[in-house]
């Protein structure tokens, strides 16, 4: 492949910590001044825009995943955190389900990939964190025009009947 294909994973949570610590320092903000007056609103107030500052500062800091296909080679990032593998190593691919879907590689074998945690702990993990709101959808979008075809999870091949002529 000599085209570069690339995913950016959608951003939910990323713009609603953002969003809300600006909301919570806002309010933070106009509550303290309202109340000056008294001893107990105003730190409340202080309190409040401090909460909202770290969680906006929190949600700034977060690292959305990123899929790339670029020089023959396969490449996710998140942050700090990088894996390249050349393209010819990878096989096939599933999307594994949950709150927070994964991306699994395999290689040309069918054997699972294992990556190492991108937390820097010494565990190795069989699949890539995407975010939440990445849809299945949009990773096979984005797997069959890089060219990486899904892995077969069916025991028999072909018209997906089983042996009693059932589907």
């Amino acid at each position: 492949m000599s085209e570069s294909v690339r995913l950016n994973c959608p951003m939910g949570r990323k713009r609603g910590e953002i969003g809300a610590g600006i909301v919570l320092a806002l309010l933070g903000g106009t509550f303290a001044v309202l109340s000056a007056g008294q001893w107990g609103g105003t730190v409340l107030g202080i309190l409040l825009v401090i909460g909202g500052a770290a969680l906006a500062w929190h949600g700034v800091r977060i690292a959305i995943p990123v899929l790339e296909v670029e020089d023959a080679e396969f490449r996710y990032k998140r942050g700090d955190y990088i894996v390249r593998i050349p393209f010819s190593e990878v096989g096939s691919y599933y999307v594994l389900p949950g709150r927070t879907r994964s991306l699994g590689l395999c290689d040309a074998a069918g054997r699972p990939r294992h990556f190492p945690s991108t937390q820097g702990r010494r565990a190795s993990r069989p699949y890539l964190p995407l975010t939440g709101l990445t849809s299945p959808e949009q990773v096979h979008d984005f797997m069959t025009t890089a060219g990486i075809p899904p892995r077969d999870r069916s025991l028999t091949s072909g018209s997906g009947t089983s042996r009693h002529g059932r589907a």
